[in-house]
């Protein structure tokens, strides 16, 4: 939960422009203003295209906004950094590591870190595999685990190096219906207990739902904030029906009725073109 009123991060007036084949332009984001809290979970969602996952690149630091600019404690961000751990659709594990390994990896490229010793960094690797439910798995390849568990190391390689931030790019949207549900409850219960900021982006409503303090939904191309929905839904892991409440069921029609009306824009344009 925030932890005071400041922003951790603050998106000001961000837009983002690609140049295309035809010497033209193409804009993906414009004037878009967005601040997250210290501890919040903020979930970002909105029509395929409209630019959540540019959106996450440009808090990464991976690229650079046209115009604005990103603030993380209240510093501006100017390019890829330590304090933010990232994981994608694609778990981008090393297929010749073990699971623990590739955790560990993370604080073998932590300059900071480097006083760890192997013992130590062995420890904290251990620490974190345990953390996301996978004590036992240490020695297992990649290819040895299922899509849940790769998914489940990747989260702990993001969070072994202690980032002030996690960034989250759909990264359930590749897994069927029960891991996903299962590892949105999993990834819950990480974040009470680490207190990390979390940006998720998603295009699933009932997942932002469950998920985000806030939902942030986006427009269709080019992407802007419509709104930021609160979701005052209280602790979901103590309440096992909460997807079958009329909370939950009001908060996902007030998402629904916000991404109509970008869903047929896109659906629209696509039949034009």
């Amino acid at each position: 939960m925030p932890g005071t009123k400041a922003e951790k991060i603050r998106l000001e007036a961000v837009t983002k422009t690609f140049e295309v084949r035809d010497g033209g332009t193409f804009t993906a984001l414009e004037d878009v203003t967005l601040d997250v809290a210290p501890g919040e979970f903020l979930v970002v969602v909105g029509p395929s295209g409209c630019g959540k996952s540019t959106l996450l690149d440009l808090v990464s630091g991976l690229t650079k906004p046209t115009g604005g600019r990103i603030l993380l404690d209240g510093a501006p961000v100017t390019g890829p950094a330590l304090d933010r751990g990232i994981v994608f659709q694609q778990y981008a594990l090393l297929p010749w590591r073990t699971a623990l390994r590739n955790i560990e990896f993370a604080l073998e490229a932590q300059p900071r870190l480097d006083r760890l010793s192997r013992k130590n960094r062995v420890e904290r690797a251990r620490e974190y595999l345990d953390l996301v439910g996978l004590s036992g798995f240490e020695d297992r390849y990649p290819h040895e685990l299922s899509g849940g568990m790769r998914q489940r190391v990747a989260i702990a390689r993001a969070l072994v190096a202690d980032p002030a931030v996690l960034l989250m790019d759909e990264p359930f949207a590749a897994l069927d219906a029960q891991t996903r549900e299962q590892l949105q409850e999993e990834l819950l219960r990480i974040w009470h207990k680490t207190g990390t900021t979390v940006v998720f982006i998603t295009h699933g409503i009932d997942e932002a739902v469950y998920l985000g303090q806030r939902v942030a939904v986006m427009t269709s191309r080019p992407g802007r904030i419509k709104q930021v929905v609160e979701v005052p839904l209280g602790d979901r892991q103590a309440d096992d029906d909460v997807r079958s409440s009329p909370e939950f069921a009001a908060h996902r029609h007030q998402v629904w009725s916000l991404l109509r009306d970008e869903v047929t824009a896109v659906r629209e344009v696509v039949s034009v073109g």
